[in-house]
Parts: C-alpha cells; sequence; structure tokens
C-alpha cells in the first residue's frame, strides 16, 4: 500500500485559475515573486488532515471542508519533477476556494521505499547515500514551491539516523540537514524532521550538530512506537520543545523484529494522547494537529470523522483545565 496516499481522488480537477494567485505567483525558484496573503489564524491545535492533492485536488481539498476542517498537510510526492507556478495557482486557487489553510509541505521520494526494518535503513531517508542528491533536490523543489503558496513547513524522514555520532552515514546526513535547512530559511520556512525512523535521542543530537533555528520536528504520534524507538509522551521529554508540527495517528509496537508496528484508528493503539497534548500544552505547542490515518477508501473517511471527534474532546479539556 502507498503509505502517503491519504483520501485520494479518482477522477483529476480541473485547473482552478484565480487573479487573487496569478497576481502572486511572479517567480518560481526561490528568489522571485510574493507570497499570497496569509489566510486568517488557525485557532491553536486545530485538526487538519493530510492528503495527497495529486490525486484529484478539487477533490480531496473539498473533502477537507465537508469534514469540517480548516487546514491541511499537503503530501506532495506525487508531484515531484511537475511543480511550476501554474500547479501553485491550482492549488492555491483550491485552498482558497474552499477557505482552506496549508500548514506544511512533504516529499519523501524519490526512490525506493521500503517501509520496514528489513530495507528500511537503506531506502528511507537521507542517510541512503545513492538516493539522498535526489532527495535533497526534491526537498528544495518543495520549498521553492511552498513559498509561492505561503507554506511555512517543509517536512520529511530523515531515515535511520545512526546513533554513533562518529559513523560517517551519520556525519553526511547531519550536513544534508544543514543544506536543507539553510535552504528553506532562504524561503522563510521551517525544516522539520519528522519522527520515526531514529531515537529521540539521535534526533536530537542531529538538531544540535546541524545547529539551524529553522530546524525542529514534526511528531508522528505513531512512527516512534511502530519502529519501536519510544513512545510520544516520553519522546517529547528529549524534543519537545522542537517540535513544530504533529501527525495524529496510533499505533502497536512492533512483535515481528522484520516489520514495523501496526497502525490503528485513534483510540485504539498504545498512544496516550492526553498525556501528549497534556505536554504539548504546557510547552505552548498551538500549531495544527494533522490526522493521517494510513487506510484507503470509505473505512478511511469513516476512520477520520471519529478520530477528529476523539481528538476533538481530548484537546477541548486539555486547553479548559
Amino acid at each position: 500500500m502507498d503509505r502517503r496516499n491519504f483520501l485520494a481522488g479518482t477522477i483529476s480537477a480541473a485547473v482552478v485559475s484565480r487573479a487573487s494567485w496569478g497576481s502572486a505567483l511572479s517567480g518560481f525558484g526561490g528568489s522571485g515573486g510574493a507570497a499570497p496573503a496569509s489566510p486568517a489564524p488557525l485557532k491553536p491545535m486545530a485538526i487538519g488532515l493530510m492528503i495527497s492533492p495529486a490525486n484529484g485536488p478539487e477533490q480531496v481539498i473539498a473533502r477537507v471542508k465537508s469534514m469540517g476542517m480548516t487546514n491541511c498537510f499537503l503530501s506532495l510526492d506525487g508531484y515531484i519533477g511537475k511543480f511550476s507556478k501554474e500547479l501553485a495557482a491550482e492549488i492555491g486557487g483550491l485552498l482558497e476556494k474552499y477557505g482552506i489553510t496549508a500548514t506544511s509541505a512533504e516529499v519523501v521520494g524519490p526512490g525506493r521505499l521500503v517501509w520496514d526494518f528489513q530495507d528500511g535503513p537503506s531506502t528511507i531517508g537521507l542517510v541512503p547515500k545513492a538516493s539522498r542528491t535526489a532527495r535533497m533536490d526534491a526537498l528544495k523543489q518543495t520549498s521553492d514551491f511552498a513559498k509561492m503558496l505561503g507554506i511555512p513547513h517543509i517536512q520529511t524522514h530523515c531515515g535511520f539516523i545512526p546513533e554513533n555520532p562518529k559513523d560517517q552515514a551519520y556525519e553526511e546526513t547531519v550536513l544534508a540537514i544543514r543544506e536543507l535547512a539553510k535552504h528553506c530559511a532562504g524561503n522563510g520556512q521551517e525544516f522539520l524532521m519528522e519522527t520515526g525512523q531514529e531515537t529521540p535521542t539521535a534526533m536530537l543530537r542531529a538538531i544540535k550538530d546541524v545547529d539551524q533555528p529553522n530546524l525542529g520536528v514534526g511528531l508522528d504520534t505513531a512512527n516512534v512506537i511502530l519502529y519501536g524507538k519510544a513512545n510520544p509522551s516520553d519522546a517529547l521529554d528529549i524534543i519537545g520543545p522542537y517540535v513544530r508540527s504533529i501527525h495524529a495517528k496510533d499505533g502497536k509496537w512492533p512483535t515481528n523484529p522484520m516489520l514495523l508496528g501496526e497502525e490503528v484508528l485513534i483510540g485504539t493503539g498504545v498512544v496516550d494522547f492526553t498525556t501528549v497534548f497534556t505536554k504539548l500544552h504546557k510547552l505552548g505547542y498551538t500549531g495544527a494537529v494533522t490526522i493521517e490515518r494510513e487506510t484507503s477508501g470509505p473505512q478511511q473517511i469513516e476512520d477520520v470523522k471519529a478520530e477528529k471527534v476523539y481528538l476533538e474532546r481530548i484537546i477541548s479539556k486539555i486547553q479548559q483545565a
């Protein structure tokens, strides 16, 4: 299953041309053109949805609105090599049309990706040398594209960052992250490392060694469990001050040492969302909370609806305490 194929549409939407976006897109490539006017600020911990607009942009963006959400996280792997001013006008126009704020943009490709313990270390993120250059290029293009849409965060999996700081792969990965963070800084963005393949300690070490003020963490509440690295509430004691985005997801520990743990409906796994959100609230986190349900079809939509209600109840109680 394509784990990034969220709320995929079955048809392609027509290009939407809107003058307000066209006037903002006078340049492409990280230097020209002003970003469009920022939408109204989101409420703290506003629930959003991770979507792949390449699978029918209007259909998936309209669905975010229909579910009563105000924001989304864009998974853009389907557009690698296709970023353009015209595409920015299309996506931007649709976001404006439905009143949706795009909080972050992410790519994890190009190249082979195997989400397990056997081939994952050699295929995921910026650690594998064979795919590093192409992925850095894709992330820079994503940053330039996101600038035209006024998106403040660029996120990716950096991979199985070695625990040994003297490992050559560790040193090379730190240099790659630093280069990407600097590129994003030039576009007025933060570059976020998504939790998962590395321990929170290895991630914190990398953050300190990269030493860039715009480098942060995209906390995936389930990934640290699925990879057997930590539970998210304890991870926050290590990397909490650096969290700038959240993927709300639930899961179970891996019991087969060759395969990841199981991602499950929020509320049925081992993530303690009350503790996680309480700690984030105390840390002053006010960003979005993005639901990421790694299933497909009608059941995915029903699951997301139930997860939204579940999360909003917890967040409301914490914020009113």
